[in-house]
């Protein structure tokens, strides 16, 4: 036979079912803030990684193109200095052909050695035309010189091929007075010239000199591959 519980023992079990309660609340309210806890350790170590990604690769982005800027500048300033140089040397090659030029009208004033040189000139046109006969054309001013050569180149042609040439002096198209000398040796019936005079012969020498004058000057480019 059961016996009904005192109000004290009501109000025990009432208490023991209240802390039991709260009890389990409190561990599930613990449980739920250690996971909240877990998840935003999670959420936030990610989102530091997505932003220290991001400032990386904009830093990475920013480096490069600071670099890509630097190079461009570099090259910028490296090819402007070349081309300074270069302009510098150009002008410096100028003005020693141009100097020369100026100085070519007193090779005539030494008569011997004019004479020899003319003598020379002479040679080398009747070597190249290998003509029986040519014809030389010089200034007016250079007659009595070029004559004088025109007998030493013919007895040299002979002594040097064993053959016989004739080279006459063509007094009806001489060189223009204002020319610095020089002869142009005519064949093929007055349609070859070679052109031998000093003007002329300054010019054949900037081109086939000038590599070496520029090596002389400048010294060996080290950027050059092939070489004539």
């Amino acid at each position: 036979m059961s016996h009904a519980m005192s109000d004290e023992q009501v109000n025990g079990e009432l208490k023991k079912m209240t802390a039991f309660i709260r009890q389990e609340a409190l561990e599930k309210a613990k449980e739920i803030q250690i996971k909240a806890d877990e998840e935003f350790a999670i959420e936030k170590s990610k989102l530091v990684r997505q932003e220290t990604a991001a400032i990386d690769s904009n830093y990475e982005k920013k480096f490069k193109q600071a670099s890509m800027s630097q190079q461009i500048s570099r090259s910028t300033l490296s090819n402007k200095t070349r081309l300074k140089v270069l302009s510098a040397r150009q002008e410096l090659l100028d003005d020693l052909f141009e100097n020369a030029r100026g100085k070519l009208g007193s090779y005539a004033d030494d008569k011997g050695k004019y004479q020899e040189m003319c003598k020379n000139l002479i040679l080398e046109g009747a070597y190249a035309l290998d003509e029986k006969k040519v014809a030389v054309r010089a200034r007016k001013a250079d007659y009595d010189v070029i004559k004088k050569a025109i007998e030493g180149a013919k007895k040299e042609y002979k002594d040097q091929l064993k053959k016989e040439i004739a080279i006459e002096l063509d007094e009806r198209n001489p060189q223009p007075e204002e020319s610095s000398g020089g002869v142009s040796v005519v064949g093929g019936n007055g349609k070859i010239d070679i052109n031998n005079t000093l003007e002329e012969r300054l010019k054949l020498l900037e081109i086939d000199a000038l590599p070496m004058v520029r090596t002389t000057l400048f010294g060996k480019n080290e950027n050059r591959r092939f070489y004539d």
